[in-house]
Order: structure tokens, then C-alpha cells, then sequence
């Protein structure tokens, strides 16, 4: 009897675990595109590999390449990870970012990340987006929606914000929430985004974080009428990841998703 009632608990057990990867229907939406991460390498019809030299943006101390080192899928989730390959300096570090520009670009919807963060000072993984025009228009005119950031020297607290022309790209509309468990379990970051606002919101689409809305749209402030592209990157050091040094003792630290999900309105 008692194999019985354990046996039964177990199913129990896996059944709770693996329910937070199950889909999600909300109402009034329908899902239209997602990676679920269940292949054996990264999907190119969803993702290009962006290879970057060190500093190129934000004084990031990272490499950008395409290597196995930096990226493996397992059990259904992407590994993204910032390897120390060098000195404790830029150039001393590869990782890996992957964007779906010119491949999986959206207007409008829900857009959701679940995922777990690294640990330890230097660390920056974002899940984000940007402008599809931003090759004609530049940033910040084209938008970015800050979807989450981290940075490793604010342990358990994640980040939000939006950057446009009207403010120059400054962050201006960034909010800090707290999450206790930021680093140990699956979080999933998302955005409602309409043509009227875009709602920030942890792990279920009513808790709402952050909300950029202007009364009074024009491009300058609302470039968010336009398609949008997804980002993963894990960024070391920087002018903000590295803001408080980069400890060089912890690496290889790895931002893991267990998927991206994009819903829109039936």
C-alpha cells in the first residue's frame, strides 16, 4: 500500500513540475508562434546568431560568437552562457546572443520569456526587443521594449523599461522589481502590448509591474505602432553589468529559457 500511495505521490510531484512548461490559454488571445526549445540545436528559421567583437556596445566585456561553448539546448530549455576565456578584462569573455530580426518580428500582443537568471557580480542577461526598422531609423527612434534585465551586482531584482526619442534613448520609464527567487526557479517575463500601452507583468498577465503609456502619442514617444524583433543576449561587465567589477571566479554562468511564447488577440 504505501509503494502504492508514493508512487502516485511521484506522479503527482512531476505532473506539478512540469505544468509551468505547459501552454497557456488566455482568454481572448491565441498563440501564433513560440519555441519551446524541444530540438537539439538552436532553430535558425527562428534565430540568427549575432557575432560581435568586445565593447561594441555599452563597453560589454564579451565576445559575441557562435560556438557550443556559449549555447546548448537540454531538456527542453536554452542554455545561453558567458564563458571566461581570457583576462579579467573586455575582450576576456565569449557568450551568445541571438535575435529573430527578419525572421519572427511581431506587432502588438502578448510576448512571453520564461526563464531563470545567472548569479554573481558582472553578470547581464535581457530578454528584449527592438524597432524592425531599425537599420533605416536607428536607436532609440525605432523603440525598445526592455522586457527583463539583470544585472548581478542587484541580486533578485530584475528590470523593465522602454527607451525612444523622446527621452533620447535615457531610461526614464525603467522600474526595479524584486524577485526573491530570480536566480533559483523559472520566472516568466512578459509584456501586453496594444496600441495604446504596454503593460509589464511577472508570471501572470494581472500582476503588473510597470506600465508605459503617454497620454498624448507621437513618433518621438511611441515608435511602438511598428513590427518588433526578439532578443537574447547575455551580456558581462559593461557600463552597467559591470558596475560594481566583474568577479572573475564564477564563470561559466549560463541564463537558461524554457521558452518564448508570442499570443495576439483573436
Amino acid at each position: 500500500m504505501l509503494k502504492k500511495i508514493s508512487y502516485f505521490l511521484l506522479i503527482i510531484i512531476l505532473l506539478a513540475t512540469s505544468c509551468s512548461s505547459l501552454k497557456k490559454n488566455y482568454k481572448g488571445y491565441q498563440l501564433v508562434w513560440s519555441d519551446e526549445f524541444n530540438g537539439n540545436s538552436v532553430d535558425l528559421n527562428n534565430w540568427s546568431f549575432q557575432i560581435w567583437k568586445a565593447g561594441r556596445v555599452n563597453n560589454e566585456w564579451q565576445k559575441y560568437v557562435e560556438d557550443t561553448s556559449n549555447y546548448k539546448l537540454k531538456n527542453g530549455k536554452l542554455y545561453l552562457t558567458a564563458t571566461k576565456t581570457g583576462k579579467n578584462e573586455r575582450g576576456g569573455y565569449t557568450s551568445t546572443r541571438l535575435s529573430s530580426f527578419g525572421k519572427k518580428e511581431f506587432t502588438y500582443g502578448r510576448i512571453e520569456f520564461r526563464a531563470k537568471m545567472p548569479k554573481g557580480r558582472g553578470t547581464w542577461p535581457a530578454l528584449w526587443m527592438l524597432g524592425s526598422n531599425i537599420k533605416e531609423v536607428g536607436w532609440p527612434t525605432a523603440g525598445e521594449i526592455d522586457i527583463m534585465e539583470y544585472v548581478g551586482f542587484q541580486q533578485d531584482t530584475t528590470h523593465t523599461n522602454v527607451h525612444t526619442k523622446y527621452q533620447s534613448g535615457k531610461t526614464d520609464f525603467h522600474k526595479a522589481t524584486p524577485i526573491k527567487t530570480a536566480e533559483k526557479k523559472f520566472h516568466t517575463y512578459g509584456i501586453t502590448w496594444s496600441e495604446d500601452n504596454i503593460e509589464f507583468y511577472l508570471d501572470t498577465p494581472n500582476n503588473i509591474i510597470n506600465t508605459y503609456a503617454p497620454k498624448i502619442k507621437t513618433l518621438k514617444n511611441w515608435p511602438f505602432n511598428n513590427p518588433f524583433f526578439l532578443i537574447m543576449n547575455f551580456a558581462v561587465g559593461g557600463s552597467w553589468g559591470g558596475k560594481k567589477g566583474v568577479d572573475e571566479t564564477i564563470w561559466p554562468q549560463s541564463m537558461i529559457v524554457d521558452y518564448v511564447r508570442v499570443y495576439q488577440k483573436k
